[in-house]
């Protein structure tokens, strides 16, 4: 009766993200109960693997007793405190501090969020002040990837390149551009590593004399691409791009809202790639999805031309929840979770999940394994050498899922085909395994789906 009940008050009120609406309200929500380290349980007590830890964040797990201790310790102290005014709390000075030890080369100031899309804003933000203060303000231009994914803010959305963020809004800008994914399932120049990187390399110098450089402002790059498929670049792509960024003296920054954290094996993507970008941003992991919060790192010349611009002039650039202290005290609690054995559970973990995803390559629908630590994605095809996606009447992202959730596993299923995997860097081989086994019965169900049938005859 309850369940019920929250389903009829879910259709008549709450507006879900990302979401048919009208199809929202046909096929009625599911409502999740509770969750312990990577399963969750449904209103009605079926428990299922979290494949896809939330939304990319519950990198921790659910249902650690500390960091909700960590919170309430917080709330009965000093439940909110404002950062404008010069004031501040020890949450947000210290997370500051420990966020900065451990960020790439000279990324030691950080201003805090509450998610990823405002994090992607406040760069725009930055970055146009940045240019200013430089005495360069037609430097106004930005560029991005295609199938990327920067928020859905409004101007981050436009920084995204994925058609359901841009449809009736009216974005992308005519400042922001694109240059193409690496994506070396399904790129023109094959699979190679090197020619991937010549080819992107090419693209972004032929955009950036396109527009011209100097207008151009920003470059942003998420190390793995996540929703756009989780596009897994080739090693020195990142680094080439940033290199030629340098080069042109560009201002780089790498988008880890999803890999940070532990998600791609380091806490921070960028370290495996050896590279400093100006900026990077970060969400998710950041609290492993108990509380929001998100994180601009910025490097020390960029903050310097800001701050000595301004001088004792205001930035005018702020958010009352940045550095919230509930949310710096979660952060805290859960980086000493990360750094005490969760970041190396995640590596063993990652390993397992790629070895296992890599043993369904033999399923007659799977055209590409990808992925790099607690990151992964499967691409289903009707065709392995004509590389062809499902049909889209066979609803891949709808009837996939729904799957999936039948034989008790939560992943994401992606319009185009594509699986993609963030288990919580917790998981067990058994919850590895699972996530393994519910996955192959999953694909063997697509496989009789009479419309999948047809496109394979």
């Amino acid at each position: 009766m309850l369940a019920n009940s929250l389903i009829e008050l879910d259709r008549a009120h709450l507006i879900h993200p990302v979401s048919s609406y009208r199809g929202h309200e046909a096929l009625c929500v599911r409502v999740l109960k509770s969750a312990k380290g990577a399963t969750v349980t449904d209103a009605s007590g079926k428990q299922l693997v979290d494949g896809f830890a939330g939304l990319w964040c519950v990198n921790a797990g659910y249902g650690h007793d500390s960091i909700v201790e960590a919170a309430a310790r917080q709330m009965r102290e000093l439940p909110y405190a404002t950062a404008y005014f010069d004031l501040g709390s020890e949450p947000a000075i210290r997370l500051a501090s420990e966020l900065a030890d451990r960020a790439p080369g000279d990324l030691n100031h950080v201003y805090f969020t509450l998610g990823g899309s405002d994090a992607i804003d406040s760069t725009i933000r930055f970055v146009r002040y940045y240019w200013n203060a430089k005495g360069e303000p037609q430097r106004d231009q930005f560029i991005s990837i295609e199938q990327g994914y920067h928020g859905s803010s409004v101007v981050g959305a436009g920084l995204t390149a994925l058609p359901a963020f841009h449809a009736g809004f009216g974005i992308p800008f005519e400042w922001q551009h694109k240059i193409p994914s690496p994506y070396p399932y399904r790129n023109p120049v094959g699979e190679d590593g090197n020619a991937i990187i010549a080819a992107s390399l090419g693209a972004l110098k032929a955009k950036i004399e396109a527009i011209g450089p100097e207008r151009v402002a920003a470059f942003y790059a998420e190390p793995i691409q996540g929703s756009g498929g989780v596009i897994v670049p080739p090693k020195g792509w990142i680094k080439a791009l940033r290199e030629l960024c340098r080069e042109y003296g560009i201002l780089f920054i790498a988008d880890e809202v999803i890999t940070g954290f532990g998600r791609t094996g380091p806490l921070f993507a960028c370290t495996d790639e050896d590279i400093v970008p100006d900026f990077m941003t970060t969400a998710k992991g950041l609290t492993s999805g108990y509380v929001p919060m998100g994180a601009v790192f910025m490097a020390d010349h960029v903050y310097d031309v800001i701050a000595d611009s301004a001088g004792n002039s205001a930035v005018g650039h702020g958010y009352t929840y940045s550095a919230h202290p509930v949310s710096a005290a979660v952060a805290l609690e859960v980086l000493k979770l990360y750094e005490d054995g969760l970041l190396e559970n995640g590596i063993k973990a990652g390993a397992r999940l790629m070895a296992g995803l890599t043993d369904l390559s033999d399923h007659p629908l799977v055209g590409d394994v990808r992925g790099r630590g607690m990151l992964a994605a499967v691409e289903l095809v009707t065709d392995k050498q004509k590389k062809t996606p499902l049909p889209a009447s066979a609803m891949p992202a709808r009837r996939v899922f729904d799957r999936a959730w039948d034989n008790g596993l939560i992943i994401r299923a992606f319009a185009h085909g594509v699986l993609g995997y963030a288990p919580p860097l917790c998981c067990t081989d058994s919850d590895i395994d699972a996530i393994i086994e519910r996955t192959r019965r999953t694909l063997d169900q697509t496989l009789a789906d009479p419309d999948v049938r047809r496109a394979m005859a």
